[in-house]
């Protein structure tokens, strides 16, 4: 079967292409199991050298390659050609500047990343038996859908609030705090908690749903800040010495 491609452009190097315009370009004999992927690379090699794009493992692992497609963000790597019919329309992510064509700016996002902290704190020594700090499975099963993100920004750039507001740290950015604030062994999490309490974290969130369905790891993104808002809430009621291991969270 055929496919038909309708990409948006954008070449800010190249005079007439340096507005956003839309382009078709046709791909013949394909499977219904192509992956989009796959096809984008088949345009670009075949019919136009200068479509960019970006991409790296082509698993779904590494994240790269999120993009719109049919209106939904999605990674190119993991879609198939019979999941989205033989029209697909392609656009770069929304929310972040388009560098080129489907490539946007990730310094933004990552700036978000990085202001809350993700990395694991603890400055306690190490166990004088020199092994890992242990933690029981009920522990790890608090955060441990939180640990599958994969800094795709597919979530974050399908949530209209961080449309309107990119001041906003966005739903990957509080996944990645939540990971390590309900991790037992860290210690960060008042610090983390202060970050996310400001106007422009958690409470940035209006529980519009877009980020969950978006997101290809399947993490539960809103029930992650859902939780983070809690944590919030108890951290004010019960005072500053309050832990983070047995603050109590639903399954909503």
């Amino acid at each position: 079967m055929d496919v038909t491609f309708r990409i948006r452009r954008f070449n800010p190097e190249v005079p007439g292409k340096n507005k956003p315009y839309w382009q078709e370009f046709t791909v013949k004999n394909v499977e219904e199991t192509d992956r989009v992927l796959e096809l984008l690379h088949r345009v670009k090699w075949e019919q136009d050298g200068t479509l960019t794009l970006r991409r790296a493992c082509a698993h779904g692992v590494c994240g790269s390659d999120a993009m719109r497609i049919n209106g939904v963000n999605k990674l190119a790597c993991k879609v198939l050609v019979r999941d989205v019919g033989t029209k697909i329309q392609i656009e770069p992510i929304l929310g972040l500047p388009v560098l080129k064509d489907l490539v946007v700016d990730m310094e933004p996002f990552f700036d978000h990343y990085r202001s809350v902290m993700p990395f694991f704190v603890n400055d306690t020594p190490v166990p004088a038996d020199g092994r890992e700090r242990r933690q029981t499975q009920e522990d790890r099963e608090k955060f441990d859908d939180t640990t599958k993100c994969i800094l795709c920004a597919a979530c974050t750039t399908s949530c209209p609030s961080f449309w309107a507001n990119g001041h906003y740290v966005g739903p990957a950015a509080i996944v990645q705090a939540h990971r390590f604030i309900f991790d037992t062994r860290d210690e960060g999490w008042k610090e983390r908690l202060e970050i996310l309490g400001e106007p422009n974290g958690v409470w940035r969130c209006r529980t519009i749903f877009n980020c969950t369905p978006a997101c290809p790891r399947e993490i539960q993104v809103t029930k992650a800040i859902g939780e983070v808002k809690l944590a919030i809430q108890q951290r004010k009621r019960e005072g500053i010495a309050t832990p983070v291991g047995p603050i109590a969270v639903g399954n909503g």
